[in-house]
C-alpha cells in the first residue's frame, strides 16, 4: 500500500497500464516504478495485510 495515497498494489492484478503484468510478485516490480496514483517511489510503499 502507497503511504502517500493509499493506493494498494495487487500482485494478481499487477499494472499492466504502467508496464506490470498480472501474477508479478512485489518483489520483483522494479525499484524505479512509481505509483500509478501519486508517483510516490517503491520504498514508500509498505505491505497490508487484506
Amino acid at each position: 500500500m502507497c503511504l502517500i495515497c493509499g493506493w494498494i498494489y495487487d500482485e494478481a492484478t499487477g499494472d499492466p497500464e504502467h508496464g506490470i503484468p498480472a501474477g508479478t510478485a512485489w518483489a520483483d516490480v522494479a525499484m524505479n516504478w512509481v505509483c500509478p496514483d501519486c508517483g510516490a517511489r517503491k520504498e514508500d510503499f509498505e505491505m497490508v495485510r487484506i
